[in-house]
């Protein structure tokens, strides 16, 4: 690609044009949608504010929209918990750190644009918004200054979630406030220090505090909960468990959210557990009876706009595949129950999965598929029947294995891996569907519990904070453990027992100085193999790096 287009994607600046006509040259041609015109009023900010969602959503879709790489991998896969498997994109990187771990690497630069797409439409928000004094704000039952107001939170809440990102990523990233326009394209870009982003993080989602609600009056779009509990993680990463034990329980004491321990929904009447419950389709939405959600993400089948996820597809693994073969015969169909068709380029390590008690739901096979059970044509409907092995007969169940470790490969596949089922969801009308298209949870109150449980463990209150992570256990019928218990390394394994592939794992571990020391101990997928202290932080790309033609950007240490 052009140094010339890197210069104008990297200053945030995003052009709608087409054929040049006559009428095109009018002042304000009705049939062309730019800044100008669009945010004039509310309902042309609602349409700036659903592009920006849009963009947001793509962590848990492609990363250019069209091909299968999982944006989300670049925060969960190749830790201590998640193993690269049968990998590309960032799941490669991760088998092969000294290799590939490369300022040249796409993948890198894929993301990091995305990022900044994302701040340059909040920006222009926010400026359009903060500077206008012409626009009509009326519309719903809100005030024109809450409308107002509201918007730009909205604005800045994902503006700060976007750094989030960078930050953990990359460390100092250039910061820029300012929309990006023609006149203002700039090749003479410095890298902010970290403290300084995440002081401007912590002004915007205080703002956002401020002005958005407790339940959002449109699905998908963030809570105040939401920005609570990113300040507590925010006051955890800048050594500050005061406020963020005061974040922490701002959301806890919210009697709006509460952690579900009951079965309820879609299959409360079928075997399962409570645990499970708010990842299945319909049961995910606060409506649906999901107190839990902070944010939820929204996807629909056959809906313009409605885009797809991908988590099922890159974290359920490939049972139906031939490697699953019982004297020569291969069992196994593809099911809506069995979650569809997936290729498995990220598992669960064999750490991962040994972590929980007999007794634990969260590692029960409702939660971590570690057997199949053989089903007749009914059973499978609208599949048909299993594959009968010699000897076997329906009921019987076929065993997936973790008994040995996985390895470093070039391409390490293994089919008989047990996955996380969190994911599980597939269009019964087309099993081999590639997309995912239900709501799904993305932050979720047991991570504020465990956000509180860290404030206080670091606090010096091994009591309190051994009180927090019960309340999470008891849920899953774990048992009690007890103050001396307490120690950063179990908090770390208790938020892999609750949160394995939600939780941005590599940012947990970075923010606790945990990152090279876990993935060493328990990554043998290329972790403990490969990994090296540079490898903490990602290259800045260099094509972003090429484009900063009138200032050298200095690259991270070790590239």
């Amino acid at each position: 690609m052009k140094k010339s287009l890197y210069i104008a994607i990297l200053s945030g600046l995003l052009f709608i044009t087409g054929g040049c006509s006559k009428k095109d040259l009018e002042e304000n041609p009705p049939n062309l949608i730019t800044a100008e015109t669009l945010y004039t009023n509310l309902n042309g900010f609602e349409a700036g504010l659903n592009g920006l969602y849009s963009l947001v959503r793509q962590e848990r879709e492609a990363v250019d929209g069209s091909n299968n790489n999982l944006i989300a991998m670049i925060a969960t896969v190749g830790t201590d918990n998640l193993d690269s498997h049968n990998s590309a994109f960032i799941g490669a990187i991760t088998l092969n750190w000294k290799n590939l771990n490369v300022s040249t690497n796409s993948a890198f630069s894929d993301v990091f644009l995305w990022l900044y797409k994302i701040i340059n439409a909040a920006n222009t928000i926010i400026n359009r918004a903060e500077t206008r004094n012409d626009i009509d704000w009326k519309g719903g039952t809100a005030t024109p200054d809450e409308n107002r107001n509201r918007v730009i939170a909205e604005a800045k809440a994902l503006r700060a979630w976007a750094y989030r990102h960078l930050t953990f990523s990359w460390g100092d990233v250039p910061l820029t406030l300012e929309e990006a326009e023609g006149s203002n394209i700039r090749t003479d870009w410095e890298r902010t220090p970290v403290a300084r982003i995440r002081d401007q993080m912590k002004s915007d989602w205080l703002f956002a505090e401020e002005y958005l609600t407790v339940e959002p009056s449109v699905r998908g779009k963030i809570s105040k909960g939401a920005v609570q509990h990113y300040l507590s993680e925010l006051y955890l990463t800048i050594g500050k468990p005061d406020s963020a034990l005061i974040y922490a329980n701002k959301v806890i004491n919210t009697p709006e959210y509460q952690l579900i321990t009951r079965r309820y929904g879609v299959k409360m009447s079928q075997p399962g557990c409570a645990f499970m419950d708010m990842f299945y389709d319909g049961n995910s939405n606060r409506e649906e009876g999901n107190t839990e959600a902070l944010w939820v993400w929204q996807w629909e089948y056959n809906v313009v706009g409605g885009g797809n996820s991908l988590m099922r597809r890159e974290y359920s693994n490939t049972y139906y595949n031939s490697l699953i073969s019982i004297n020569g015969v291969v069992p196994l169909q593809l099911t809506v129950d069995r979650g569809g068709r997936g290729i498995a380029r990220a598992v669960p390590s064999q750490w991962a999965i040994n972590l929980y008690e007999p007794n634990d739901d969260r590692g029960s096979n409702y939660t971590i598929r570690k057997y199949y059970t053989l089903q007749d044509a009914t059973q499978n409907a609208p599949a048909p029947a299993d594959n009968l092995p010699p000897g076997y007969k329906y009921g019987d169940t076929i065993k997936l294995s973790w008994a040995k470790d996985l390895v470093y490969t070039t391409k390490s596949a293994r089919n008989d891996w047990p996955f996380i089922r969190k994911w599980d969801n597939v269009i019964p009308t087309n099993i081999q569907e590639s997309g995912q298209y239900n709501d799904q949870v993305y932050l979720r109150l047991a991570e504020t519990y465990l956000l509180k449980a860290e404030a206080q463990y670091k606090l010096g209150n091994s009591v309190d904070a051994a009180e927090t992570i019960n309340i999470i256990r008891r849920r899953a019928h774990a048992s009690d453990i007890t103050p001396a218990d307490v120690n950063i390394d179990f908090i770390l394994d208790e938020r892999s027992r609750e949160l394995i592939t939600e939780e941005h794992r590599r940012y947990t571990l970075l923010r606790t100085g945990k990152w090279l020391e876990r993935v060493k101990a328990h990554n043998f997928a290329g972790g403990n193999q490969t990994a090296a202290a540079r490898d903490t932080l990602f290259p800045i790309p260099q094509v972003v790096i090429d484009a900063n033609l009138t200032k050298k950007m200095p690259q991270n240490p070790g590239f």
